[in-house]
């Protein structure tokens, strides 16, 4: 493990070898966040090299007093944020990236909170008329192609599509784009 105070200086000295070190010990727990969220405009190769490209850019801004693995944490959760922006105004929310997270997130620091918002997304779903619910289930949660779910179900592709948006559509009308952002954010505090 690398002295924190000694490290914040090589970095902001701009020192190459530190910069790789950091990077490499890093690395494995950026990805891990990076694929927690399914963003259509950023693979999480791009969002873990977009966060060490902050990182080196305002090497000059970090403190030594504050542990290095906190403030690369600010800025992978800056840029994650600015990135749901961004894919807020170019794409569709798809609930089932939600689901997905809120699932598989087990290291929460609150997991009461965490389990109250997966109990409503799973009480929205379940809202749902009987063929969109089923629908989305198996596309969105089962992980069914359109194709295989057209053989199962004798529907066409775009009877499934339609389902999957209206489904999409009363989940995101009912939870509310301010709740998304809210479980977003606190789902990276655990990572820490």
């Amino acid at each position: 493990m690398l002295n924190n105070k000694i490290t914040v200086r090589k970095l902001q000295a701009g020192n190459q070898a530190t910069f790789k070190a950091v990077y490499m010990q890093y690395y494995a727990k950026l990805m891990g966040i990076g694929r927690k969220f399914n963003f259509q405009l950023l693979s999480p190769e791009d969002f873990v090299h977009e966060t060490f490209l902050k990182l080196y850019e305002k090497r000059g801004l970090l403190k030594e007093e504050v542990l290095l693995d906190k403030q690369l944490f600010v800025i992978c959760r800056n840029v994650i944020l600015n990135h749901l922006k961004r894919e807020k105004k170019h794409s569709s929310f798809d609930p089932a990236d939600l689901l997905y997270t809120l699932s598989n997130e087990s290291e929460s620091s609150d997991d009461d909170q965490l389990a109250e918002k997966q109990q409503l997304l799973n009480a929205l779903i379940n809202k749902l008329p009987k063929k969109q619910k089923e629908i989305f289930t198996l596309h969105k949660i089962d992980g069914y192609s359109y194709e295989e779910i057209e053989e199962m179900t004798s529907l066409s592709q775009k009877t499934i599509a339609n389902h999957i948006y209206l489904a999409n559509k009363f989940i995101k009308e009912n939870l509310g784009s301010a709740a998304i952002l809210e479980i977003s954010i606190s789902l990276l505090i655990s990572w820490s």
